[in-house]
């Protein structure tokens, strides 16, 4: 179906049939993992009785992303998506059935539940990129912000319905039900990935796809290495300032499930409902952010930077708020521009590489990823130890503004000096006219 029509309607990539079919699949695939995850965490308290345990199991299934994700690259690049997609998704439906095969005949014990955890992660680093390049294939390369968004709304869809349907099922089925759950919608996934079918205009073609595995295996020497990714993304300017105001961003700010935690029932005197409060209202903010982001077209660093600034400033004043009802306000268009920011960001990373590249490409990111995800907490919580939680949020969003705002001054000023990328079959060509210049 071609790209004309309503060129800036949030939903234009659900215009083609095999979007429609993966989101679908996504969205039953995103509700299991977040049953899964929710009855894990009360499985562990089961086990253990100790919250320590319940968060080591989150860090035990985060933590391959740290070391494994330029592995899982790599390998997304040097075989065929569809069949590294689907084989990863039917291994993950593996580990769950597994599961509740060992929850069902009660021989599930704190160790293998690490192990099985740990399993999923490693997967993981292989099936995170396969699946998001996989799903920018069904559309054109300019639909790709819709797809980015309408994934972030199925996710936060997923997210609800997983959640509520966990105390449901363990309730009327038990644990085991869950973990099948999950099992059987990894499976549907993988069902239906052979069927999809790229777009006309999408960022990795057809031909690319099918003619990849055979160019690799036959040697392509160090151009399918780790090392190849690394130094694409370090000598491309776009990819390291899209690191480093997503890092900043990450570090002094964005985990208001911390800072506003503490800004609502420290200085403003509230209590666990009025922080739920806020929690939905960040929600919603989301979910609006996610709609806005898919109406971009060509998304770049410069607004991705502007938008994080935008959002520094918007944390100053929020930590400034002297009642409930002022923060409120301003929490809304802070999680407006954090969801636009994302959207922008993610397509920009994920069109920007060559297609040869895209998969190594995700996993330095998704290695850095975890760096800023096990960093961030604990400097933000010292620092609200040191300035208190006005003080830090404060103090993080000048932090971001000004860093941001620096750098696009120096970049403005900085005489441009045009790359020349290698080329392969499948790769997008005028890659300028997709504007993710920074």
């Amino acid at each position: 179906m071609p790209s004309g029509g309503a060129p800036r309607s949030p939903w234009r990539s659900l215009r083609y049939r095999s979007m429609r079919w993966w989101s679908v699949a996504n969205f039953l695939s995103n509700a299991g993992t977040w049953m899964q995850l929710t009855v894990q965490n009360l499985l562990v308290l089961q086990i253990t009785g100790s919250a320590a345990a319940t968060g080591l199991s989150m860090s035990v299934q985060a933590a391959p992303a740290l070391f494994m994700s330029l592995l899982g690259g790599t390998a997304v690049d040097r075989w065929s998506l569809k069949l590294t997609a689907a084989v990863s998704q039917a291994l993950l439906g593996a580990v769950a059935f597994t599961t509740a095969v060992l929850v069902v005949l009660d021989r599930l014990d704190l160790t293998s539940l690490m192990v099985l955890a740990a399993v999923t992660g490693m997967i993981a680093t292989v099936d995170g990129p396969a699946c998001a390049l996989l799903g920018n294939d069904l559309v054109p390369v300019e639909d790709v912000p819709s797809a980015i968004g309408v994934g972030a709304l199925i996710h936060n869809a997923g997210r609800l319905v997983g959640t509520a349907l966990a105390g449901v099922t363990v309730g009327f089925l038990g644990t085991g039900a869950a973990y099948a759950a999950n099992g059987l919608s990894f499976l549907f996934v993988a069902s239906v990935i052979p069927f999809l079918r790229p777009a006309p205009g999408a960022v990795r073609h057809a031909a690319h796809v099918r003619a990849a595995p055979h160019r690799e295996r036959a040697g392509s020497g160090p151009d399918m290495t780790v090392r190849q990714g690394l130094i694409f993304f370090v000598r491309r300017p776009r990819l390291v300032a899209l690191a480093a105001i997503t890092g900043i961003s990450s570090v002094f700010g964005r985990n208001y499930g911390l800072t506003l935690a503490v800004l609502v029932t420290g200085p403003l005197a509230g209590g666990a409902g009025s922080f739920g409060t806020v929690s939905t209202v960040l929600a919603g903010g989301g979910i609006l952010g996610a709609v806005l982001g898919a109406r971009l077209r060509r998304p770049s660093v410069r607004l991705v930077g502007t938008l994080a600034a935008a959002g520094g400033l918007l944390q100053v004043a929020a930590a400034l708020s002297p009642s409930l009802v002022v923060l409120l306000v301003l929490v809304l268009p802070m999680a407006v521009v954090e969801s636009v920011s994302d959207t922008a960001g993610t397509a920009v990373l994920q069109t920007d590489p060559p297609a040869h590249l895209r998969g190594r490409v995700l996993g330095v990111w998704s290695s850095i990823g975890t760096v800023w995800g096990l960093g961030g907490p604990p400097a933000l919580g010292l620092l609200m130890e040191l300035a208190g939680a006005r003080g830090a949020l404060v103090t993080g969003g000048l932090i971001i503004a000004t860093a941001i705002g620096a750098g696009i001054v120096l970049h403005t000023r900085r005489t441009p000096v045009p790359v020349t990328l290698p080329t392969r079959d499948g790769d997008v060509t005028g890659r300028a006219k997709l504007g993710t210049a920074a």
